[in-house]
């Protein structure tokens, strides 16, 4: 299944989601409204942990992104508004930007929880 995970700052959440979402086999990408310069340390450090791949991983603009060709769309829940599009689930995961490691381990594992917990399409 193609998943796109958009947020604010594409920094943390999506960007774990990304390459969790990888990891299990689906054809992931991730976006934001607001992209930061880089990929949160701490978001890096909880995926490589976890002994998952963070070479491909970069802050991009959801502006830049064909959502159409994407299954499903996921806001990470920080009520991301892009009237122009479709956000098919949204999962209200608190942002774990400027929080310490565990915040980031923790909202992983949810992220985890929740792809392994998508129907098969």
């Amino acid at each position: 299944m193609r998943l796109l995970f958009v947020c604010v700052g594409n920094s943390c959440r999506s960007q774990m989601a990304e390459s969790i979402a990888r990891s299990l086999g689906h054809d992931a990408a991730s976006a934001g409204t607001h992209p930061e310069t880089s990929v949160s340390a701490n978001a890096i450090k909880v995926l490589q942990s976890k002994g998952l791949s963070t070479e491909e991983l970069y802050p991009k603009l959801v502006d830049e992104v064909d959502w159409k060709s994407f299954d499903m769309v996921i806001s990470m829940g920080c009520g991301v508004s892009c009237p122009a599009i479709r956000i098919d689930q949204d999962w209200g995961l608190d942002d774990p930007y400027g929080q310490p490691l565990e915040a980031f381990e923790a909202c992983a594992n949810t992220i985890e929880e929740n792809i392994k917990s998508l129907p098969n399409q």
